[in-house]
């Protein structure tokens, strides 16, 4: 699955923005005060770790992601120079303990093979009275900006491809998740926003780059089936399919305190 995450421009265009637009709503959530040392892991092309820059004045923040292409996508960014980016894994971080005071998965823990060794590995890494916290698009309802095509996808009888662990992705799931990783004062919340596109074709072409499971799996279909699909998600979507398309989308949020 991670290598399907390798190019940070196309996942820009794909999950970048609509990451960095939910995940200002995380941020007021969080509440934090500024100067605080940040962990971003899964930070991939360094979309939501440039929006914790811009908007909570880290002392210093560290993002770690498998993919070296997303990286090097991240280091190029404006505010770049400014964080540490590391390759690494979620399940075994590559810090001391009680290295950081905020620590944040934005988007990745369904992509994560063990959702709680990653937490557990979170809360190690976090000092007393830290954060630890993720956001994640909900699988088990159309929650996503691309949902409408998975969704299609399962009428026409092709099954897409999913993230390993869409299960963590559900709120009670977290609250599960982080209380067994031994985090007190857990909460869960819902986070919405809404994907908005210039047109239909601008909509299609960037929730189907080979990118991610979705992408990767409509660009392996044939020719009439690709072109069926995007027929009947063009007739799926609400209003005018030649005119901008605006799609709500959601994730589920939850955070927990270090002791």
């Amino acid at each position: 699955m991670t290598g399907t995450f390798n190019d940070g421009a196309a996942y820009e265009r794909l999950m970048g923005r609509w990451s960095r637009k939910i995940g200002h709503l995380l941020l007021d959530w969080l509440d934090v005060a500024p100067g605080l040392d940040w962990l971003d892991v899964g930070c991939g092309n360094g979309a939501f770790t440039e929006e914790v820059i811009a908007r909570c004045k880290p002392h210093a923040i560290t993002g770690i992601d498998p993919s070296d292409g997303q990286l090097a996508f991240a280091r190029s960014r404006a505010e770049g120079a400014s964080a540490t980016y590391i390759v690494g894994n979620a399940m075994k971080l590559p810090f001391a303990d009680a290295s950081f005071d905020v620590s944040v998965m934005p988007l990745v823990i369904a992509f994560v093979p063990d959702p709680l060794a990653g937490v557990r590995e979170m809360k190690r890494t976090t000092r007393k009275g830290g954060i630890v916290a993720a956001y994640m698009w909900d699988f088990t309802v159309s929650s996503r900006p691309g949902a409408v095509i998975t969704d299609t996808l399962k009428k026409m009888g092709v099954p897409p491809d999913y993230p390993p662990r869409i299960d963590a992705a559900r709120q009670d799931k977290m609250r599960e998740i982080w209380t067994e990783a031994g985090l007190v004062d857990v909460e869960t919340r819902e986070l919405r926003i809404m994907t908005e596109f210039p047109s239909f074709e601008d909509f299609w072409s960037s929730n189907t780059l080979p990118v991610g499971p979705l992408g990767m799996f409509v660009s392996k279909l044939d020719d009439e089936k690709r072109n069926e699909l995007k027929r009947e998600v063009r007739a799926a979507l609400p209003g005018s399919a030649d005119g901008p398309v605006a799609i709500p989308a959601w994730a589920n949020a939850v955070k927990g305190r270090v002791v």
